[in-house]
């Protein structure tokens, strides 16, 4: 136990005398090579990437952040660079793979994981929230969430699993999504049952969504699009309230993204 343990103190040492922003370069090179290479298998062969994938996307995310990880960041920090990975993986192979498709889909993979991982750093530093930085950061991660919602939610669907089996897997999508975007609103360093709570609310209100959407005729495209604008819109909110800033026209807009959201689904069911 000893000896990994200066194993460790000794890469650390090591890494932190690269600079972070070459750390940031390194691991996002690496990823989207590691998924370029995955592309070049079948689905039904490559699942074995998937682990590979997340342990990889983990141990790059504390490579390049590294400093000052303390109890609840060591899961909220790497939520999103991890889901990023998730998401684009099982994404790639719902349309045909090509060299057309797979240099475009790798170029917009880089960039994501490289803002989840800038995100990921400025939360670590924990830089006052009145600072233009964390704004930047805040609206950067929440903007990939509803991104990386949109490709769960579609591949979730994508396996044609029955109501119960989509309802569970996009509850648990949902519960670590809005535990992590909760988590920044304030930075925390510990998880409390308020933060539990909060996550549980948003991950029931997505579960009952789920359910209902599983029996109405939708294409899977629409039924994720209003997945995600559900979640974009109640996770929104509640990290509105939280943070003591939930203005009427706050909650206009997200209930305009909604309403706008349920007319599409209206209009694309097919009866």
């Amino acid at each position: 136990m000893k000896l990994i343990r200066r194993v460790i103190k000794i890469i650390e040492t090591k890494s932190l005398s690269i600079e972070k922003r070459y750390r940031l370069v390194f691991s996002m090179t690496a990823l989207s090579g590691l998924l370029l290479g995955s592309t070049f298998f079948f689905f039904t062969d490559s699942y074995m990437f998937l682990p590979i994938l997340i342990v990889a996307t983990y141990l790059l995310t504390y490579f390049s952040v590294l400093e000052g990880i303390d109890g609840f960041e060591w899961f909220s920090l790497f939520i999103m660079p991890v889901l990023v990975t998730v998401a684009f993986y099982l994404f790639f192979f719902l349309f045909p793979v090509r060299w057309i498709t797979r240099v475009p889909f790798i170029v917009i993979y880089g960039i994501s994981i490289y803002a989840a991982l800038l995100c990921s750093n400025i939360f670590n530093v924990g830089v006052e929230k009145s600072l233009q930085l964390y704004r930047a950061a805040y609206s950067v991660n929440f903007f990939y969430q509803t991104i990386v919602a949109f490709l769960l939610f579609n591949a979730i669907f994508s396996f044609r699993m029955n109501f119960i089996a989509n309802a569970l897997m996009v509850g648990i999508m949902a519960f670590v999504l809005s535990l992590q975007v909760i988590s920044t609103i304030r930075l925390e360093e510990k998880i409390n049952r308020g933060l539990l709570l909060n996550a549980l609310l948003i991950s029931l209100v997505m579960v009952e969504v789920a359910i209902a959407v599983s029996f109405l005729p939708l294409r899977i495209t629409i039924t994720s699009l209003f997945l995600t604008a559900v979640y974009y819109s109640s996770s929104g909110l509640l990290a509105h309230f939280l943070d003591e800033k939930l203005f009427r026209e706050t909650v206009r807009e997200y209930l305009v993204v909604l309403g706008f959201t349920t007319v599409i689904v209206l209009f694309s069911l097919k009866w």
